[in-house]
């Protein structure tokens, strides 16, 4: 038995036609199943009690000027209709580098094995207050460091759609919880593709903001310029409801946009009709698989027939976007976790003796040779005698590729289409001794994150027997029309609710 839609859930709860609980102890139900075995997906890491999720915070309130919507209680009106409560009820899936306070928070690392955070996220927070319930906390790639959640410290995430393949990365528990049927939408982090490439090669919808859109307080950090807080859903609307529930200004965060949350849902009709479409020729070069190219012609040809014009156009810096984000990535991630010394929290070695002992026995022991990889290329890039030439030309380029972007919104084009993925879902084990190759699977989403613009992954059919996704991209705070657009496409194609 799948899960219902948030939107149908949501609006049962609020009706009184169930239970409040009863969607989560049913989502609790399923995620047990689909784990169970050798063969289970292991979309999880640890699952709530359905009694914990009515707790509020222990605090003294929000901080001034705090969005009120974070200090409702939990499921408190759902008997009396409440339409604030828009995820009344809804079972929500967590990425396990989201704090939260009944569960732990492990970033898929045995440096935080147990770990539980003293304060909850702000995006869990503003969850429950819209009337959520968190069913568990998902896997990833240790510290989000991944493509395929292979990465993880407890053992990788099998993809729904086939077992012997990786669900993407590094929110692949999440991509796996949704496209398995467990819960209708859930919570993930995109740094260079992390929710949007796991949602292509799962065959469900995932979509990241703009930068500064959703609070990042509380999303333990590898990339802080970079990390954004995203959603999976099974359908363009259970994503967008999703969004809409976490997005707004949140004074906890300095990187936060002080905009109100948008009108998601209100405008998910909207459509296509005279809005100009554009196919980044560098993102369809001849060496594409044809299948992908197929899917890209097909998806494109429905929104051309729903009203909209198809143009070309050209992002001409796109060929190194990938270096770029990998060395300002990898500078960033040497930064963030050097708070992982073995003295303030999180694993240390009992061995070590003396100071520098500690700091080196605790990261050797808690950190997975991934994490260590970037760890290593990331301090060089930050080194003297080498700032400059990697870490300061990496950023003069990424401007470079955010003005492409500004180039060709002033032209006139509204949305960008493109592949998701240069490939469906591998094989677990592929591409584990081949880190490049497993790094140009964020070929084509890293620029969105460069550029700190939205973008979204919508199921565009099959390749080869697997799922395929077809990527839009839209300027900076325009997710209302390029939501619209994604629900035209995922309609067209014949998906969604």
């Amino acid at each position: 038995m799948r899960a219902a839609s948030a939107l149908e859930t949501a609006r049962r709860v609020r009706a009184g036609e169930i239970p409040a609980d009863r969607p989560l102890e049913e989502a609790l139900a399923r995620a047990r199943e689909a784990d169970a075995g050798p063969r289970g997906i292991h979309a999880f890491l640890s699952l709530s009690d359905s009694g914990a999720n009515s707790h509020p915070e222990p605090a003294s309130g929000p901080p001034p000027n705090s969005d009120s919507r974070d200090a409702r209680e939990p499921g408190s009106a759902a008997d009396d209709g409440d339409p604030d409560l828009t995820l009344a009820g809804v079972p929500v899936a967590v990425k396990d580098n989201l704090c939260t306070l009944e569960l732990p928070t492990t970033c898929a690392s045995r440096f935080l094995e147990g770990y539980r955070s003293p304060y909850e996220a702000t995006v869990v927070r503003r969850l429950r207050a819209r009337g959520g319930r968190v069913v568990g906390k998902t896997n990833l790639d240790e510290f989000g460091m991944g493509s395929s959640t292979e990465n993880s410290a407890f053992g990788p995430t099998r993809n729904p759609r086939d077992p012997s393949r990786v669900p993407g990365g590094s929110s692949g528990g999440s991509a796996a919880a949704v496209a398995a049927g467990v819960v209708p939408c859930a919570l993930g982090s995109d740094t260079g593709g992390s929710v949007r490439q796991p949602a292509a090669l799962c065959g469900v919808v995932g979509v990241k903001p703009t930068y500064g859109r959703v609070s990042r307080y509380g999303l333990v950090a590898f990339a802080s310029s970079l990390d954004q807080v995203g959603t999976f859903g099974a359908s363009v609307a259970d994503a967008a409801l999703l969004l809409e529930a976490i997005s707004g200004h949140d004074p906890r965060d300095s990187t936060s946009a002080p905009l109100p949350a948008p009108d998601l849902m209100g405008h998910l009709d909207d459509g296509v009709a005279g809005k100009v479409v554009g196919i980044p020729v560098e993102y369809v070069p001849d060496s594409l698989d044809p299948e992908i190219r197929a899917r890209m012609d097909e998806a494109s040809r429905h929104l051309a027939e729903a009203g909209a014009e198809i143009r070309r156009v050209s992002l001409p810096h796109t060929r190194y976007a990938v270096p770029t984000y990998y060395v300002l990535a990898t500078a960033e991630a040497s930064s963030n976790l050097a708070r992982y010394d073995g003295v303030r929290f999180g694993v240390r070695s009992p061995e070590a003796r003396a100071t520098q002992e500690v700091y080196e026995a605790s990261r050797t022991r808690g950190f997975g040779p991934e994490v260590v990889r970037r760890i290593i290329l990331g301090t060089f890039g930050l080194s003297a005698g080498y700032h400059d030439q990697y870490y300061g030309r990496a950023q003069r380029v990424r401007a470079l590729i955010a003005r492409d972007f500004r180039r060709v919104w002033a032209d006139g084009v509204d949305v960008l289409l493109t592949p998701t993925s240069p490939t469906p879902a591998f094989p677990l084990g592929e591409r584990s001794d081949d880190p490049v190759s497993m790094y140009l699977s964020d070929i084509f989403t890293v620029t969105a994150n460069l550029a700190g613009i939205p973008a979204v992954s919508v199921p565009a059919g099959t390749t080869h027997g697997l799922p395929c996704g077809a990527q839009l991209l839209a300027p900076a705070w325009h997710e209302a029309p390029l939501l619209a657009a994604a629900r035209t496409l995922e309609q067209s194609l014949g998906g969604g609710a």
